[in-house]
């Protein structure tokens, strides 16, 4: 009995000494290291590959075409082997202040860089992030100014007799007073989920920032989780540990929009909005642009502001729901109410440029206005995060 003891005692303290080492033990190399001149060099510790790249959203793209369309892929670059079996890159000019993504491909096998632990996933993708400051990118910093609170909110859907999760951003000083707030409802793209925009698109940093520097008013925001058929973010319900899929059943027949009422509702009870249409926007990107687009045509007297960002604007060919039965009449009705900004922007590379294109041709045959902003690239987050820079100063002024 004392032996078993003893060997279990010994087992433990190896797992904790395990477990333990990394507090002393320190990365072999520095990756990314940020320069003065702010190009960056990449490193990996790899002696017994043949050959490794790195691959980020820093360098030239590659056109690759998909079942949804022709997207911007990052590029790559070969790196050096050095004497000490360490294989470096070096940008070979400074960038531009921005949030940048990359990892590495090892004899064709892609692997995140071992020394940078900061990650974010993207549908089933992880990617190593880092930041060049300045200008714009400094909005997406965790700064020195009041914060705001993030939370995970569970509600329950009726309609479709569900727990569903959202994420719901407070600003700085709510819990200490009674003042109400507008709301903002900002959705995620195909493959994301009520997590999106507040990792990828780093919502939360840049709603602190602006708002601390006066350049946008203090609002709720509501994160919601677009796919209709899952209560939450993958790995996070029920459903266990299931791998990311870029569409979930349901999530474009118009299920999410008939059932959107409920979440506004939620919202107006437990929190202290403004619960009427001059105290709500929506907005959202690629497949949330969708979303807000026909939520927003579905009910015209909700909400006096709407974002479109790289959106899907028809639906498929197949789906038959009522809510995209009768496209310019509902179109009509979203007008005639008269909200005070409808903004639509796209990248210049954009797979669904063409179809923005052909949608402002709709606006402005009718004389409905808007407001319309074209960026460079294609279908990525560093649009989606400029774009929410830029539309957050608009609202609720």
């Amino acid at each position: 009995m004392k032996k078993t003891v003893f060997t279990a005692m010994v087992s433990m303290a190896a797992l904790c000494l395990q477990a333990q080492q990394a507090l002393w033990s320190s990365a072999p190399v520095v990756s990314p290291e940020i320069h003065d001149d702010n190009s960056v060099t990449f490193r990996i510790n790899a002696p017994g590959a043949r050959d490794v790249k790195v691959t980020g959203d820093f360098l030239p793209t590659n056109k690759i075409d998909t079942p949804f369309g022709a997207f911007d892929a990052p590029g790559y670059a070969d790196m050096k082997r050095g004497t000490d079996g360490v294989w470096e890159y070096t940008t070979t000019a400074p960038l531009s202040p921005e949030l940048y993504s990359y990892t590495f491909m090892v004899d064709s096998l892609r692997i995140n860089d071992p020394s940078n632990v900061y990650l974010l996933r993207d549908i089933s993708s992880l990617s190593n992030i880092f930041i060049i400051g300045g200008d714009r990118a400094d909005l997406y910093k965790v700064n020195k100014v009041p914060h705001g609170t993030v939370s995970k909110v569970w509600y329950h859907s009726d309609s479709l007799d569900m727990d569903r999760r959202m994420t719901v951003y407070t600003p700085a000083g709510y819990e200490n007073g009674e003042k109400r707030y507008p709301v903002l409802y900002l959705l995620h793209g195909m493959g994301g989920d009520e997590n999106a925009w507040s990792e990828l698109g780093r919502a939360t940093q840049i709603l602190d920032n602006l708002i601390a520097q006066g350049k946008a008013e203090p609002m709720i925001v509501v994160m919601t989780n677009g796919n209709i058929s899952q209560e939450a973010a993958p790995g996070e319900t029920s459903e266990g540990l299931v791998q990311p899929v870029a569409q979930r059943p349901r999530t474009m027949d118009g299920t999410f929009e008939a059932t959107f009422p409920e979440v506004i509702g939620y919202v107006d009870s437990h929190y202290r909005t403004i619960p009427e249409k001059d105290g709500r926007a929506i907005a959202g990107l690629s497949m949330g642009g969708f979303h807000s687009l026909h939520i927003s045509k579905e009910y015209p007297s909700l909400f006096d502001y709407v974002g479109l960002f790289s959106a899907k604007i028809l639906p498929g060919d197949n789906v038959t729901s009522e809510v995209y039965a009768d496209f310019p009449g509902k179109l009509a009705s979203l007008f005639a109410a008269d909200p005070k900004l409808f903004w639509v922007a796209i990248g210049d590379k954009d797979f669904l440029y063409e179809e923005n294109k052909k949608f402002r041709e709709v606006l402005d045959s009718n004389g409905y206005p808007y407001t319309y902003v074209e960026s460079p690239d294609g279908h990525i987050w560093k649009n989606w995060r400029i774009y929410l820079t830029e539309f957050l100063p608009l609202l609720f002024r």
